[in-house]
Parts: structure tokens; sequence; C-alpha cells
């Protein structure tokens, strides 16, 4: 008898590894498409974003669509990182003249966040776009997204500028180059084989965005900016196996079919928190366990987080 139980979970599980080789080939048949599919997407991603760039800013495809996932709904978000406007932690460092610079103070800003006040500047514009508080300018959040309303007749859909119809999204962000000292923890954190140690400096090497986003109902939410590791992110989704890949659209499509139909549960998840939970159990989980014959166990233990 002892031996029933065995014989029965090994029958289990070879049931849940051809199920989940069917589910492995059907997503790559008709969901997502293949390892070769997801890459073509992304050099067409890269070349687009690389023909866009000139003086003024530099384009980032970013939403489901910039990480190589065309399914149905994906979002297309265009991040529009400003060129002329550098943010640093550090003041005492080497100026161009011809650009615009803003130091972060975190002190008086919420988790995540920072404030930012206006360095050096050249142009008068500038000036106009921040607010004056006891003689200092700090860069506001509300006036740069409504510069940009004119652009595309559009309207102001949290951090970004949206056009009318929903589909596309405009994110302008500003650039630190440096990594900042609150994201220090990352770099030294223990971790497995994941991420590589390439993929690593390339995340620290680029620095970090900031989103003209602040906490809602926070005395000076028209002040604070959201620190993003989006682009960060980005290079952690292209160095995933087409299995973790897989994973991520399984739970995007939970998500958007099943959570966000319940009125009750829509706003208590998001796809962001959905893949912070992926990027841990990456960071925890041998890369061995990311086979296409592992996808729905990896599915299940990545909703099991979720509780």
């Amino acid at each position: 008898m002892a031996g029933k139980p065995n014989a029965i979970n090994k029958m289990a599980e070879s049931a849940t590894h051809q199920a989940s080789i069917a589910l492995y080939q059907y997503m790559c048949n008709n969901i997502v498409g293949t390892e070769e599919n997801v890459k073509s997407i992304r050099i067409m991603n890269t070349v687009r974003d690389n023909l866009s760039r000139n003086e003024i800013e530099t384009t980032i495809t970013s939403g489901s669509f910039g990480e190589g996932l065309d399914m149905r709904g994906s979002d297309v978000d265009l991040v529009k990182v400003i060129s002329f406007i550098e943010v640093c932690e550090n003041i005492n460092i080497p100026i161009n003249p011809n650009k615009t610079y803003f130091t972060m103070e975190t002190g008086e800003a919420q988790p995540g966040y920072t404030h930012l006040r206006l360095v050096h500047s050249k142009n008068s514009k500038m000036f106009e776009l921040c607010n004056e508080i006891e003689g200092e300018n700090y860069f506001s959040n509300l006036k740069i997204k409504q510069l940009f309303l004119h652009k595309f007749s559009s309207i102001i859909h949290g951090p970004c500028v949206s056009d009318n119809d929903g589909f596309m999204d405009y994110a302008y962000t500003l650039h630190n180059r440096s990594w900042i000292k609150q994201a220090e923890e990352w770099k030294t954190r223990p971790k497995n084989a994941w991420p590589e140690y390439d993929v690593k400096q390339s995340i620290i090497k680029h620095g970090v965005l900031f989103v003209p986003k602040g906490v809602q109902g926070s005395k000076k939410e028209e002040l604070e900016w959201r620190i993003s590791f989006s682009v960060g992110e980005k290079f952690l989704i292209y160095s995933f196996t087409h299995t973790q890949l897989l994973c991520y659209a399984l739970m995007k499509i939970l998500l958007k079919d099943v959570v966000d139909t319940d009125l009750e549960c829509k706003e208590l998840l998001s796809s962001y928190c959905m893949k912070t939970i992926l990027f841990w159990i990456s960071e925890e989980f041998p890369l061995s366990i990311w086979r296409p014959e592992n996808l729905i166990s990896n599915f299940m233990r990545s909703n099991v987080e979720f509780q």
C-alpha cells in the first residue's frame, strides 16, 4: 500500500508534464509565438526606437508590446526620455551649460518617489514648469504633462498623456544616468543564476527614470516624481527563457480575463504586481525549473505567491 500513493503521484506528475508541454506548444502557435517571433518583435521595436531618437527625446517602446508580447489586448506604451534634462543625486558634477539639471530630494517625499529641485538651466521656460517654494524651484509633474497635451489632442492618464482612443500612452520621463542610493541593496543582494552578471551590469549602467506621477492625496502630489526601473525590468524580461515568458503571459491572461472582470478584485492586482512576483520566483529558484514540462507547476507556484 505504501507504494500506491507514490505511483499515483508519479502518474499525476507525468500527466501535468504532458499537459504543460501541450500548453507550451499551443501558446507558441496561437498566443505568444515562438522565441523567433518574440525576437523579431523586439528587434523591430529597437529599430523603430533608434530611428525616432533626436536631440530632444529618446523613445523606448514599453508595455507588453515593448516586452515582445503581441497578444490580444497588449498595450503599447511609449516612454519619451527628455534628452536635454538630467537628474542627479550629487550636484557636484561637471555641468553641460546647454542642459538643464535637477537634483533629487527624497527627505519629504513618499518612499519610491522624489522631489526634483532645479539646479541649473539657461532655458527660461523651465522655470515656468516649476513651482517656487521658499526661493527654490521644484519641477511640477502636472505642468510637464499639460505641456504635451496639445501634441496628441489627448488626455492625462495617470503618469501618461494618452490619445483620445486610449490606444497609445506617452510617458514623458527624466533620466539619472547613475544608479541611485535607494537601490544600492539590489546591487549586492545574493542571487542564484538569475539574472546573469552581464544583465545586472547593463541595468545598473543604465540608471533610473523619473515618471511624472505623485502619490494620490499626498500634500505635495504635484511635486512628486515616481522613481522608475522600467528599463531595467525590460532587460530582465528580455533575459527570460521562453518558458518564463509564457508563464508571464499566462499571468497576464489571468489578470485580464479573470481578475479584471470581478469588480471587487479589479483594483487589487496589477500587471506590475504579477511581474514582481515572477522576478522574485526567478531569483529564488534555480533556472533548471524553467522547462516546458514545468509550465503549469510554475504558473501555479506564481499564483500561490499572490495569497
